[in-house]
């Protein structure tokens, strides 16, 4: 590692504050756009991340069990195949080396602050630049890449008396890996994504697991496989074999989205979930606690073999009563039933749609995100916003997935983001942000797309709806139409003004 690269680690201010573009996060998102601007010739950029390691929400959850539910071929940057994968569904180890290891073999590394946490970026309307407070010092930016994705902020339930828990609490993104589970009396709240993979892992060590459900999830088969040496050696010797792997995945998944169009053919995956549900559930009482009343897509669909066998384990309990307190050393339930416990593990998701870096974003006027969109966000191509000059979302409102893979949004907003930056370079201007009445056709043209999906007529409140109750998380359509709307920037839609006036 070069002396620049360690004092970067080391989080010392580095000598020059001011770059032409900030990124905000090192996942997927932040490390996809830094390695195409490296790919296009762009060297003034900066990573700000807080921690001391790049991977994002890979680096983070490391709870046991953790794993991708997009197929590894696909769940990967187009430009940086990896024909190492070991399995068809990667687990977290192996996505996390593979964003480390992106990082070096792309260069990236030397342009990451690590352990520089953003608290707050304001517009400079004057000067035509961001300026950014860290927790190491000040800097300036002419663009601002937020690109801290949607599963950076773990979401705690507010239950009256965990502050007087005398034993363990953590949330499955904050794993405390010094704390043996092993004989431990164990209460998981939330049968979420997080607890369908480690619940399986944790059963066989503890002596009792009290399982709070609050909802049931649909549970589809992983039909998951190792590769073998020789497919390996095959994907390394044969790239295109790779790309046609990844293709079919892709062409594969687009499919589902017609189950999540069209109700009526919901109606075929259904039945594959309540197959797959009596096979592991033989007690008619258990799996009728399991059973959803809601249409299948309507809550993210959860992808396991081993969660649903697990809780007909002797071990195990499920309690659909909902916590009504936390005492000392128990749990309590809205039916006065109080379960001793040792520790309390969480797996109630994250801070989706008000994410926390909103508040700590001003556009122009010192008006926050959070502000500007009051409970429901909103973004043009779901990467620009209105009164935020030169500030690009990445996974931004209304570009998460229910059937996909999320990567390929990430890279269709990273051409975009090239696109204005070119588009900008190109004709001298100092700041881009979309016209409010493109802005507000390109919402509501996304909120007609949803309309009548299993994401708003399913039945269901789900993660996916903000406090407004509009779906501002997910594309209703075919990822390749999002390819194609982001693709190119239409000049006609945007706000440009310039020229630079100095400074950067």
């Amino acid at each position: 590692m070069s002396q620049d690269a360690e004092e970067t680690r080391a989080g010392r201010r580095p000598e020059r504050a001011h770059t032409r573009i900030a990124i905000i996060g090192s996942g997927f998102a932040g490390l996809g756009a830094a390695i195409r601007l490296r790919q296009r010739g762009e060297e003034d950029f900066i990573i700000f991340e807080r921690a001391a390691e790049v991977g994002g929400t890979w680096r983070d959850n490391s709870y046991p069990g953790c794993a991708c539910d997009v197929q590894s071929h696909l769940y990967s940057f187009s430009f940086a195949p990896n024909p190492d994968w070991t399995r068809s569904y990667s687990p977290q180890p192996e996505i996390w080396e593979y964003l480390r290891r992106c990082a070096r073999d792309f260069g990236v590394l030397p342009h990451v602050r690590f352990r520089h946490e953003v608290r707050e970026a304001t517009w400079d309307e004057s000067a035509r630049l961001w300026r950014i407070r860290t927790s190491v010092g000040d800097y300036t930016a002419g663009a601002l890449v937020l690109a801290s994705g949607a599963l950076s902020e773990p979401r705690m339930p507010e239950l009256p008396g965990l502050e007087n828990f005398k034993g363990r609490a953590f949330h499955s993104a904050r794993w405390d890996h010094s704390y043996e589970l092993k004989g431990r009396r164990v209460a998981v709240i939330g049968t979420g994504a997080s607890a369908v993979q480690f619940v399986p892992e944790i059963q066989p060590v503890v002596s009792r697991l009290h399982l709070f459900q609050r909802t049931p999830a649909w549970v589809m088969p992983r039909n998951e496989r190792r590769f073998a040496a020789a497919e390996r050696r095959m994907f390394r010797r044969f790239p295109a074999l790779q790309r046609a792997a990844r293709a079919g995945i892709y062409l594969f998944r687009e499919l589902f989205f017609l189950g999540f169009r069209h109700l009526p053919l919901s109606r075929l995956i259904r039945r594959v979930a309540l197959r797959h549900l009596r096979r592991a559930v033989p007690d008619p009482q258990l799996r009728a606690r399991l059973t959803p009343d809601y249409a299948i897509g309507c809550k993210r669909i959860l992808v396991s073999n081993d969660y649903l066998p697990a809780l007909t384990r002797p071990n195990v309990e499920l309690v659909t009563a909902g916590v009504a307190e936390v005492r000392e050393h128990s749990v309590v339930d809205r039916e006065g039933v109080e379960r001793p416990v040792d520790a309390i593990i969480f797996g109630t998701g994250f801070r989706v749609t008000d994410q926390p870096m909103a508040k700590h974003v001003r556009g122009r006027g010192g008006l926050t995100l959070e502000e500007a969109w009051g409970g429901s966000p909103r973004a043009h191509l779901g990467t620009t916003v209105n009164g935020f000059p030169n500030l690009f979302i990445l996974m931004g409102p209304n570009t998460g997935l229910g059937h996909t893979s999320v990567v390929y949004m990430i890279e269709a907003q990273i051409e975009h983001l090239l696109g204005a930056l070119d588009y900008m370079k190109r004709r001298g201007l100092a700041a881009l942000e979309p016209r409010p009445e493109a802005q507000a056709a390109y919402v509501a043209e996304v909120d007609r797309r949803m309309a009548g999906t299993v994401w708003t007529a399913g039945g269901c409140a789900s993660w996916y709806l903000d406090r407004t109750g509009r779906n501002s998380t997910l594309w209703p359509d075919f990822t390749w139409r999002f390819r194609r709307r982001v693709a190119r920037l239409d000049p006609a839609e945007y706000v440009a003004s310039g020229p630079l006036r100095g400074g950067g």
